[in-house]
């Protein structure tokens, strides 16, 4: 593994792109074209036949008078308020960087039947807090807070300055906003208001730790942003392991919910699953079990009409007595023919074999879960990319998934280490992958679930949860990229920047330092240029088996603009 100690740092931030050409479409105006009727019939000779003569000659006078007139009107130009002006870009109005953090992890209290869950305390040493950070421009700081689903209880992370950020001018410090493991215990909402028309930059992430009861273990969660539209992959109602699906509506407008679900053997046509109403600041859970019981692999397809919705799934293990870990199940990526889930630590792989071929551990061990949600099968290639190139699966890595259904591929056998995993197909899919903590039966483990995340840009914040051992692990695929990281302190501070150099088809870690300059880290600012680069966050603790991985979100979108075309 290539480790990198961080001493901090600004980002050296880029942007690339391209311009948006607006195309525009000429209207042709539809003329009407004349009609005539003749009547016959018999005519006495004479004055008649004359005046038939004389009126066939007037008429074509007219005729010819008529098309000299249109000729003549083909050649006049264009009246000026016809012609169309060229399409200019607008801008649209940005809105308030907006993102939901679960709350603490609880535990089913009673039975598991039906779909709506009664939950018990958990343990006595269970904790959850947010870490976030918003970022500023030309030192100024947009206004941002962390509040209650509702709106309420707001914790002020910066006040309205009412500045501008200077248009030009010398180059200021970066300054942000912080909050540093601030203790929940429901949903939250970490939002921030738009700075001079551009979305903010911020991030945050919550964390539950355990050190006994059922859910022992460490979960983490990006405060994500609402959709209506997400795909979750990860979950399973087997016996001992409990599902729980939370969905959150932090916007003013009622959200009717549609779940769509995959397991191993195809799609689940589930009662219950459709038209699920979660109203305006409030939150629902679902017991997963309630709707597809006994699906050792399962997949949700969350849909939303009306107001966009935050979902997540609470997942846990209990084997028998024994904790077997507890994890947040966030969204991935959208279906594509290739994703790629970095900081997958896998463990030993012959304490592995030994672990899994025990009864009750079969999914003890790293896997990854495809799911194929169209109508043809997908021959996906499994490519692992560890601290010195690729490493072959001992199953070769090549995988039919079943239209419609979820596939599920063994990690194991490769060198212990972390690893960033791509998969690639013809056939748009869902991947996830599963990692494991843990070699003793019997004593408690952890699992988490590493969500297939985007390509790296530049001035991706990402939020640092306070306390273990944390690492940020980045992969590239197929050439080399160079990542600029930044630490941002507990004081506010966007230290200055360092630099990562990974060859193509590797992986690198970077620890991450309790502290800079005696002010804690609670994130960093990333950026990356070169080939394609993908990121995560690890998080374990030492002398436990927890272990909980975070995938970078997005970089802020900037100043949006549309093309407006006007005519008249």
């Amino acid at each position: 593994m290539h480790e990198h100690k961080v001493p901090g740092g600004a980002p050296d931030a880029h942007h690339d792109g391209g311009p948006v050409t607006p195309t525009g479409t000429e209207s042709s105006a539809l003329r009407p074209a004349g009609s005539g009727s003749t009547a016959t019939g018999q005519r006495p000779a004479g004055k008649g036949n004359r005046a038939a003569l004389i009126g066939a000659a007037a008429a074509a006078l007219i005729l010819a008078g008529a098309g000299a007139v249109v000729a003549g009107g083909s050649l006049l130009p264009v009246p000026e308020s016809t012609r169309p002006v060229p399409a200019t870009a607008a801008a649209v109005p940005a809105g308030t960087s907006l993102g939901v953090c679960p709350g603490p992890a609880r535990l089913l209290e009673g039975t598991e039947a039906g779909t709506d869950p009664q939950f018990s305390p958990v343990s006595a040493t269970a904790a959850s807090a947010v870490t976030g950070a918003v970022l500023g421009a030309a030192g100024v700081l947009p206004a941002s807070r962390l509040a209650q689903l509702d709106g309420t209880a707001a914790v002020e992370i910066a006040k309205e300055s009412g500045q501008s950020p200077a248009p030009a001018g010398p180059p200021q410090e970066p300054v942000a906003g912080v909050l540093a493991s601030r203790p929940v215990d429901q949903v939250t909402i970490l939002s921030a208001d738009a700075l001079s028309n551009q979305q903010a930059s911020s991030a945050g992430a919550m964390k539950f730790t355990a050190s006994d009861g059922d859910l022992q273990g460490t979960a983490t969660s990006n405060c994500q942003q609402p959709s209506n539209d997400q795909w979750l992959a990860g979950a399973s109602t087997t016996v001992g392991r409990t599902s729980v699906l939370i969905l959150a509506n932090a916007s003013s407008t009622p959200a009717t919910v549609s779940l769509e679900l995959f397991g191993g053997g195809g799609q689940i046509q589930a009662p219950g699953s459709r038209g699920l109403l979660v109203a305006p600041g409030t939150s629902r859970s679902i017991v997963l079990a309630g709707l597809a019981p006994g699906e050792e692999q399962l997949s949700v397809h969350v849909r939303s009409a009306g107001g966009p919705v935050a979902a997540v799934i609470q997942q846990s293990v209990l084997r028998g007595l024994t904790p077997g870990g507890v994890d947040f199940i966030a969204p991935g990526a959208a279906p594509a023919v290739r994703q790629v889930m970095a900081g997958v630590d896998i463990q030993d792989p012959a304490g592995l074999a030994q672990l899994t071929g025990k009864p009750g551990y079969e999914d003890a061990g790293p896997a990854l879960h495809l799911t194929v949600p169209g109508p043809s099968d997908a021959v996906v290639e499994v490519k692992l990319y560890g601290s010195d190139g690729q490493k072959a699966l001992p199953s070769g890595g090549v995988v039919t998934a079943k239209a419609g259904a979820v596939t599920e591929v063994s990690l194991a056998g490769v060198p212990a280490g972390q690893y960033t995993v791509a998969a690639l197909s013809d056939v748009s899919f869902v991947a996830a992958a599963r990692v494991s903590r843990g070699l003793q039966e019997g004593q408690a483990s952890d699992v988490a679930w590493a969500a297939s995340g985007v390509r790296l840009g530049s001035q991706h914040v990402v939020p640092v949860p306070q306390g273990g051992v944390r690492h940020m692990v980045f992969g590239a695929l197929d050439d080399r990229a160079t990542i600029t990281y930044s630490a941002i302190t507990s004081d506010g501070k966007v230290r200055a920047a360092s630099t990562a150099d990974i060859a193509g088809g590797t992986t690198s870690s970077i620890a991450v330092p309790d502290k800079v300059e005696d002010a804690g880290v609670v994130g960093y600012v990333v950026s990356a240029s070169g080939g394609a680069a993908y990121g995560a966050l690890l998080v374990q603790q030492d002398g436990r088996n927890d272990v909980s991985t975070l995938a970078f979100l997005p970089e802020a979108a900037g100043q949006e603009t549309v093309p407006v075309t006007l005519s008249y």
